[in-house]
C-alpha cells in the first residue's frame, strides 16, 4: 500500500533535471547536427490499399478488350477475304507496336517517382547549390540561436515558433503539411500525402498517382499512343465494315458486328483521349499545368509586394495579407484575378523552350535520348525546381497588385 502511495503521489509533470539518456548523450557528444536535415524527409506515406489499384485495372482491362476482335477482324478480312496476309502482317506490326509503346509509357507512368522534393539523387548543379546556400542560412540561424542561448537572452513565444530564415519561412516555400522545403511549381497532394514537384495532377487511374515532373513525359505519350492506336482502329475497322455492307456474301455473319464495335469504340476513344491530349499540348506550348490553368488564384503567391496606400489612407493600412489569401479577395478583386489568369504567362518563355523543358528536346543524343523518347515518352531535363521566368508577367503582376491594392482601398 505504501509503495502504491508513493506512484500515485508522484507528479505527472516534473520541470527539474533530469538524466540525460544515452541516446541524448551520443547525440550531445557527436558533430553539430545539420539543421536542413530534420526538414529534409518527407512524411511516410501510408501504404496504398487494394482497392487504389482498380481504376489502373480497368485501364488494363479496356487497353486489352479489343484485341480478340482486331485479331478476327483482320485474319477474315485481311487474309480469308483479301487474300493479302503481308498486309495483315503491316497492320499487326503497327497495332502491336504502338501497344508496346502505350503499356511502357504506362508502366513509368506508374512505377516512377513523380518528383521528390527531398529526392537528391536527382539534384542538378543549381539545386545542390542553392540546397547548400540553404543549409548556410540554418546553421546561421542555429548558431545565433545557439548563441542567444548561452548569453542567457531570452525570447518570446511566437518569436520561437516563428524564427528561422526568410526563405525558408516564406509562405510559398515552406509546406505546413510536409513540414519541408516547398519548391517552386509545387504542390501538396491530399491523395498522396506528399508534395510532387511541378505538380500537374493526381490521377486515379495511374494506380492513384500524380503527375509531376518526372511523370509528366510518359503521361503525354501515354495520351499521344492512346490517341494514335485508336484512330488507327477505327480507320481500319470502318474500311473493313464497309467492304462487308458492300459485300455481304463474301464474309461470315459475326465478323461485321466485330468491325461494327471496333469502329464505334475507337471513334470514343480518339474523341475522348484525344481531346485530353489537344488539352495538354495546349498546356506544354503554354508552359501550363493542370493546377496552374484551372487555378487563377495561384497568381496571388507570384504577386510583388502590394503598394502602399495614399497617404491619407496610410494611417489604416490595407486589409490584404503578403501574398493576398483568396478568402480576402471581394468580389471585384476575384474577377480582377480572374481576368488576368487569362492574360499573364509567368512561365511561357516561347514555345520551342516549353517543349525543351517537358521533353527536353534541345541535345539530345540521336542514338539514346530520342530512342526513350520515342519508347516511354523520357523524362523533363532539370530538377523540377528553378523555371525561367516570362520577362512580360512580371509588369502584368505589379499591375494587378496595384489594381488590387484600389479596390481594398474603395471597399
Amino acid at each position: 500500500m505504501v509503495s502504491l502511495a508513493r506512484h500515485f503521489n508522484k507528479p505527472l509533470l516534473s520541470f527539474q533535471n533530469q538524466p540525460i539518456t544515452h541516446s541524448l548523450a551520443v547525440s550531445s557528444s557527436s558533430s553539430h547536427i545539420d539543421p536542413l536535415d530534420l526538414y529534409s524527409k518527407e512524411p511516410r506515406q501510408s501504404p496504398k490499399k487494394w482497392y487504389h489499384f482498380l481504376p489502373l485495372c480497368v485501364v488494363v482491362a479496356l487497353l486489352l478488350a479489343p484485341h480478340p476482335s482486331i485479331i478476327i477482324t483482320i485474319t477474315n478480312y485481311y487474309i480469308l477475304t483479301l487474300h493479302k496476309p503481308f498486309l495483315a502482317s503491316c497492320h499487326l506490326v503497327i497495332l502491336y507496336l504502338l501497344m508496346f509503346l502505350i503499356f511502357s509509357s504506362l508502366l513509368v507512368c506508374v512505377v516512377r517517382d513523380p518528383g521528390s522534393v527531398r529526392h537528391h539523387g536527382f539534384m542538378g548543379d543549381d539545386m545542390k547549390a542553392t540546397d547548400e546556400s540553404e543549409r548556410e542560412a540554418l546553421r546561421d540561424t542555429s548558431d545565433s540561436e545557439d548563441e542567444n542561448m548561452e548569453n542567457g537572452a531570452e525570447i518570446g513565444l511566437s518569436e520561437a515558433l516563428m524564427s528561422g530564415p526568410s526563405k525558408v519561412g516564406s509562405p510559398e516555400k515552406w509546406c505546413k503539411k510536409c513540414m519541408a522545403l516547398k519548391p517552386e511549381r509545387t504542390h501538396h497532394c491530399s491523395m498522396c500525402g506528399r508534395c510532387v514537384l511541378k505538380m500537374d495532377h493526381h490521377c486515379p487511374w495511374l494506380g492513384s498517382n500524380c503527375v509531376g515532373h518526372r511523370t509528366y513525359p510518359a503521361f503525354v505519350h501515354f495520351l499521344c499512343g492512346i490517341t494514335i492506336f485508336s484512330t488507327y482502329v477505327a480507320i481500319m475497322s470502318a474500311y473493313a465494315l464497309w467492304y462487308s455492307f458492300s459485300n455481304p456474301y463474301d464474309v461470315d455473319v459475326y465478323t461485321p458486328i466485330h468491325e461494327m464495335c471496333l469502329a464505334l469504340a475507337g471513334i470514343v476513344f480518339a474523341l475522348v483521349i484525344g481531346s485530353f491530349f489537344s488539352y495538354h499540348i495546349y498546356l506544354i506550348l503554354t508552359n501550363q499545368t493542370t493546377l496552374e490553368n484551372i487555378s487563377p488564384f495561384l497568381l496571388l503567391r507570384h504577386l510583388p509586394s502590394l503598394p502602399l496606400p495614399h497617404e491619407e489612407e496610410q494611417l489604416y493600412g490595407h486589409r490584404l495579407s503578403e501574398p493576398p489569401k483568396e478568402h480576402e479577395l471581394s468580389y471585384k478583386q476575384r474577377m480582377l484575378v480572374k481576368d488576368a489568369h487569362h492574360a499573364v504567362r509567368i512561365y511561357d518563355v516561347g514555345w520551342r523552350r516549353n517543349v525543351g523543358q517537358v521533353f527536353g528536346v534541345k541535345g539530345v543524343r540521336p542514338h539514346h535520348g530520342w530512342v526513350r523518347r520515342l519508347w516511354y515518352g523520357g523524362s523533363s531535363p532539370g530538377d523540377g525546381r528553378h523555371f525561367p521566368r516570362n520577362p512580360g508577367a512580371e509588369e502584368l503582376l505589379a499591375r494587378l497588385a496595384r489594381e488590387l491594392m484600389n479596390v481594398d482601398i474603395d471597399r
